[in-house]
């Protein structure tokens, strides 16, 4: 005789986790994404849980291994909250969004192929914090005390804002790289010679007219820069530009930054970061971060460093959380980002394929994802391997 073994935890188990032996889920109204391991269907919408007082604020982490079921999750929510008219932009690092951008009537924009686009917004304070945040990404370090009080002086000097905001920026400091004198002028200038003719250009800046994106959905393709060093500026950008066409307080939308590890290793993108999400509430913007390996949260800095714990703040701050499996390694990693408790961190290594362990909130639920017939068009990552 062969045990065939169903369960995986005890009732007693899911309750020292929140999720009761019978899980009714949410409560909210609308599609479902699943069924409950020990109850009804699940629907999950961030911005009716918060209306409803489950979560505190909109931002969202889907978190797991390679092939667990992140992508399907993001996409079947991306999928539902289209269907309810509401916007959203992916920042595509790796090209997968193709198809659900075709069955929304769109193609994914190139940067650098189909054009380019102005990431800084119409608001001042706003516009200057982002161009000293990637000027320190591109360069690699922070801005001195004398870069930032150039950058500041140059700023100044722009007067009303131009379409092309950092080949101003070059044209005003360009006659310094005429020197073989450090400075931070020159510094400055080389850094932006990157953008207008260097590695970076014809994303953010170029002689055309910048892209405008419309539409309900709109798809970021990075690709180009997928392995590049350039990637976490080429990210930080396109997300900056993305708030412009999701952050709209009289709609709701959803910002998705796939492979958000780019951001999370780079101090100066994770600084800019923070300080957005903040906004979201006020903007009805929904940050959701896709990650796979919870190590990359170590990348951000040394243990008990600034960057480290900063880069754990922004997580801990997402009270709506998509954890699928994960190595026992990473498990631990997830448990130290999150503040997860004991029990939570080692169910997240039993977890099986498409099971996850949903936070929202103050709850828990453990749902097996279900796409339906609908979702299969877009949801598969896996044709490449089985062509093959």
């Amino acid at each position: 005789m062969v045990r065939a073994w169903t369960h995986w935890a005890t009732s007693r188990d899911l309750v020292s986790l929140r999720a009761p032996a019978h899980d009714a889920g949410t409560g909210l109204a609308g599609e479902s994404l699943g069924q409950c391991q020990y109850g009804s269907s699940f629907v999950l919408d961030v911005f009716d849980a918060y209306g409803a007082g489950l979560v505190s604020n909109p931002n969202v982490i889907v978190a797991g291994s390679i092939g667990a079921g992140k992508s399907t999750i993001v996409k079947m929510q991306l999928e539902r909250a289209l269907r309810r008219g509401r916007r959203a932009v992916v920042v595509d690092p790796k090209g997968e969004y193709a198809e659900l951008a075709a069955r929304h009537g769109t193609t994914p924009i190139a940067l650098g192929r189909d054009g380019w686009c102005s990431p800084f917004p119409a608001d001042d304070g706003e516009g200057r914090h982002l161009l000293r945040a990637l000027v320190a990404s591109a360069q690699g370090s922070p801005l001195t005390n004398e870069q930032h009080y150039a950058l500041d002086e140059a700023w100044q000097r722009l007067g009303s804002r131009p379409t092309r905001v950092l080949f101003a920026l070059y044209q005003l400091l360009v006659t310094h790289l005429e020197s073989s004198t450090p400075s931070a002028e020159r510094s400055l200038a080389l850094v932006l010679h990157r953008f207008v003719h260097g590695d970076l250009a014809g994303l953010f800046d170029g002689p055309d007219e910048p892209l405008r994106f419309s539409g309900d959905l709109v798809v970021v393709d990075l690709s180009s820069q997928w392995s590049s060093n350039s990637l976490s500026v080429a990210v930080l950008s396109a997300v900056a530009a993305a708030q412009q066409v999701v952050g709209d307080p009289t709609s709701l939308g959803y910002l998705i930054i796939d492979e958000a590890w780019a951001l999370l290793s780079d101090a100066a993108a994770l600084r800019w970061l923070q300080g957005s999400w903040k906004l979201a509430r006020a903007k009805g913007l929904s940050h959701v971060m896709v990650l796979h390996r919870w190590s990359d949260v170590a990348t951000a800095g040394d243990v008990g460093s600034v960057e480290r714990d900063r880069a754990r703040g922004l997580l801990r701050e997402c009270e709506t959380a998509w954890l699928f499996r994960q190595p026992p390694d990473e498990a631990r990693e997830m448990a130290l980002a999150l503040g997860l408790e004991p029990r939570e961190e080692s169910y997240l290594v039993a977890l099986p394929k498409g099971v996850a362990l949903v936070r929202y909130g103050a709850h828990r639920s453990i749902v097996r994802v279900q796409p339906d017939e609908r979702d299969f068009a877009f949801i598969d990552t896996d044709v490449a391997m089985r062509a093959s």
